[in-house]
């Protein structure tokens, strides 16, 4: 047994080293703050890092360790090491490469993702902005620009970009990656790298997936159409461009709502819903980098370099960087920032809280379930579209809370277009899942394009996506290709799990059970367990994508009344204090500026967060 101990803790450290090497350099490189030389530094631990993890001669190991331990007499000690070496069996199974043509191609596809994002990098995007000059745009700027600009052909800028992104990305190497991962799958016996991923991250078939999504979309197509003639009925036909569909949905509210939501307040109103729903981080280091920058990656990450476990008895608490990409004083922004907080927040007391004894359990790639992981952040961020959370957080300069005939037009807007919303990321899955079943002659850029822009039709039922299928940045990099489902798997939990605590409780917000809950039957095992045993463990039963188009199918009229009700009663319930002890180390930066931390308290560090976004207006 002391030989089996000795290799488990060495193998818990070796990972340590490796992993949080690489991340350091992930989030130099990603947030632009790294000298010229950190993208082949991360490059080179990237490397080294996949090689740790697909190294071969740890999978009979760890199997004979196993086998070993299993001739023991029975003991706690016994059982808590059978229990770490398996999750590192299941770590080493998902990523474990015994073929060495296989691990020569994935050193291809990590050397020629590194050279497409660092010409990527370099790829000027600009739009027309609200003054209708042409500027430089990150790939949210370009989104919210679509929303919320009066301009019809300053938003159409913002798609025209998106597009000649998609061609660009098709001119340099993006067909030739997909490729290249399918020739990596194939070697490992899968179909192509789409069934590869589906098999590794959620533990299903690409036809078990496909079962889930097909009915899903089809409980939602009616939904979806009633939308859409709704839309072109009050706004007419050009609304349903791609450019405008966006602005003629929502992008009223959404200039209305947005003095209930200025970005300078939303760290207090995170801290303080997080502290009133009981949802701690354990110790854990929080490094929050929410401002937009020139060279820092186009999209909100939570990434762990020091994942949390219990080391040899030890609680060693989670090292986590998180960020958004908040552009404050842009129409949106206070609200997206918001959202992105709430959401790599909800990822980060997720992680913070995985209590196991060993770091495979609380990494967050595979085997960790994309859709696990997307399923705890989800959760936190659909609180905000709540109506009671509205009333007691969304509140504007004069601390007025939003009145409720904002609420109700908010719904209004919304609640039509929930079914295209969810359906929006069906796109992904079926395009992805089209295009590895390709031979490499046949993804030629014509027909990507083609065959994105005719999924977008049958599944949004507009001739162009709003966000065109190849602009979303996930289809670019090994780990979040082919995962894009996740997120729709994410939100049917969501649904369930929301459904459950208001059976059980009868309210969400400020509900101090919901932390607690969430730690104890969601988080606390990691990966040891599948999604589906979570959801069984907290709700009582199994995956159930019901709830989520009921949710979709729901007119305006009812989520109106569901969402009086939810007033009416928060009215009746006093609101507790925020003293809840978050347990958290937090430091929010702006690139190497740190614009404030929680050494004096967590009051005082929103108030320096608020003053700093307050002297960039």
């Amino acid at each position: 047994m002391q030989q089996a101990l000795e290799y488990f803790n060495q193998l818990n450290q070796d990972y340590l080293n490796v992993h949080r090497n690489k991340e350091e350099l992930f989030w130099q490189n990603y947030m632009g703050t790294g000298g010229k030389d950190v993208s082949a530094r991360f490059a080179a631990a990237e490397s080294a890092y996949k090689r740790f993890i697909a190294e071969p001669r740890r999978l009979p190991e760890i199997r004979q360790m196993l086998a070993g331990l299993e001739a023991q007499p029975n003991s706690p000690e016994k059982e808590a090491l059978l229990h770490g070496l398996n999750g590192w069996l299941r770590f080493f199974d998902c990523n474990a490469i015994e073929d060495p043509q296989a691990q020569a191609l994935l050193d291809q596809i990590i050397a020629a993702e590194a050279d497409l994002y660092n010409r990527r990098k370099d790829y000027p995007v600009e739009h027309l902005n609200a003054k209708g000059e042409r500027v430089p745009a990150s790939l949210g700027e370009l989104l919210t620009n679509q929303a919320t600009n009066e301009n019809e052909e300053y938003r159409r800028s913002s798609q025209t970009a998106l597009r000649d992104l998609e061609q660009w990305l098709l001119h340099n190497g993006l067909p030739e990656l997909i490729g290249l991962r399918n020739r990596f799958a194939r070697q490992l016996g899968y179909r192509n790298y789409f069934d590869y991923k589906v098999n590794k991250t959620e533990r299903m078939s690409p036809e078990q997936l496909f079962a889930i999504l097909d009915r899903f979309e089809q409980q939602t197509r009616a939904a979806n159409a009633r939308s859409l003639q709704q839309l072109a009925a009050s706004k007419g036909e050009q609304a349903l461009a791609p450019w405008n569909l966006r602005f003629a949905s929502a992008g009223d509210v959404t200039r209305q709502l947005d003095p209930y939501f200025p970005f300078a307040q939303s760290l207090a109103r995170w801290v303080n819903s997080f502290k009133r729903l009981h949802i701690g981080f354990r110790g854990a280091q929080l490094n929050l980098d929410l401002l937009v920058r020139k060279g820092k990656y186009e999209n909100g990450f939570m990434h762990s370099p020091v994942p949390a476990f219990i080391q040899q008895g030890k609680w060693q608490p989670a090292q986590i960087n998180f960020t958004s990409l908040a552009q404050p004083g842009q129409v949106g922004s206070g609200a997206n920032g918001l959202n992105t907080l709430f959401h790599e927040g909800g990822h980060a007391a997720h992680f913070a809280n995985i209590c196991q004894n060993a770091p495979c359990f609380s990494q967050e790639f595979p085997p960790t379930s994309m859709a696990y992981a997307e399923t705890q952040s989800m959760f936190c961020d659909s609180l905000l579209d709540d109506a009671d959370w509205l009333k007691r957080y969304a509140k504007n300069a004069a601390d007025e809370p939003v009145p409720d005939a904002l609420i109700k037009a908010s719904i209004a807007a919304r609640q039509p277009m929930r079914a295209f919303n969810e359906r929006h990321i069906l796109l992904v899955p079926y395009f992805e899942w089209a295009l590895y079943q390709w031979d490499d002659e046949q993804r030629t850029p014509a027909a990507i394009s083609q065959l994105a822009r005719d999924i977008e039709q049958k599944i949004l039922g507009i001739s162009g996506s709003p966000r065109p299928t190849l602009a979303i940045p996930h289809l670019l990099s090994l780990e979040s290709a082919c995962s894009y489902q996740g997120y729709l798997l994410a939100l049917m939990a969501v649904e369930q799990t929301r459904q459950f605590f208001l059976q059980r409780d009868g309210y969400l917000t400020d509900n101090p059970a919901i932390g607690p809950d969430l730690a104890r039957h969601y988080w606390l095992p990691g990966n040891s367990v599948s999604h589906d045993d979570t959801l069984r463990s907290l709700t009582g039963e199994g995956f159930n994508p019901d709830y989520l188009a009921e949710a979709c199918n729901q007119t305006v009229e009812q989520a109106w009344h569901d969402a009086q009700q939810a007033i009416a009663a928060a009215a009746q319930r006093p609101q507790p204090p925020a003293d809840f002890d978050l347990a958290a180390h937090i430091r929010v930066v702006d690139g190497d500026a740190v614009l404030a931390d929680n050494a004096n308290g967590d009051e005082q560090m929103c108030r320096d967060f608020a003053a700093a976004i307050e002297a960039r207006l």
